[in-house]
């Protein structure tokens, strides 16, 4: 009788670390962070401030660029984002300033609040772009930034505008006044 119960209790336990073992040895998927979003999230290492949701959303070439995210300083004083779009020397550098205990949304338009402008990048939508980011003494974490374009409804107020171009319209030629003596009245 003995044995007949140990062997139920073993069947049991067996059953059971069978069906769940896979929790044991393999990582659960809600523990992995990850960017639930189109942009990505910046590692701490960055600095103290903390980059949500970065973005680039560029014109269709890709010369040209808004870089849109959340940037929270949760800290007691001011701080600067510096970012460098690229690598080397075509690199583009941009900085943000960021009030203490203050969040900071790059392109809330809503808010009034205008995405970054980058000019003279190479960031053609589909493609990804390594950017660094860095904030007070963080040592600054270099991450791939997905570029997207504005083709879809929540996106196009973030695209960029073309630039204004001045031009020069020339004037119609007048004829140009040439003096007359006029007569003077006898006397």
């Amino acid at each position: 009788m003995k044995t007949r119960l140990i062997a139920s209790i073993a069947l049991g336990a067996a059953v059971v670390l069978g069906t769940t073992g896979c929790n044991i040895l393999a990582p659960q998927a809600t523990t992995i962070d990850y960017s639930a979003s189109d942009g990505v999230n910046v590692p701490a290492d960055s600095g103290p401030l903390h980059i949500r949701n970065a973005m680039i959303v560029a014109n269709d070439d890709g010369t040209t660029g808004n870089f849109v995210a959340a940037v929270v300083n949760d800290t007691t004083e001011p701080l600067t984002l510096r970012l460098e779009v690229g690598e080397g020397s075509s690199a583009v550098r941009s900085s943000v300033n960021v009030l203490a205990n203050r969040t900071l949304s790059l392109g809330d338009l809503a808010d009034g609040v205008q995405p970054l402008r980058l000019d003279d990048i190479d960031a053609v939508p589909g493609s990804t772009v390594p950017v660094y980011f860095q904030s007070g003494d963080g040592q600054g974490a270099l991450i791939q930034v997905p570029v997207l374009d504005g083709a879809l409804e929540y996106l196009a107020p973030l695209a960029p505008s073309p630039e204004p171009s001045f031009s020069v319209t020339p004037l119609p030629a007048t004829p140009s006044a040439t003096p007359t003596a006029s007569p003077t009245p006898a006397s």
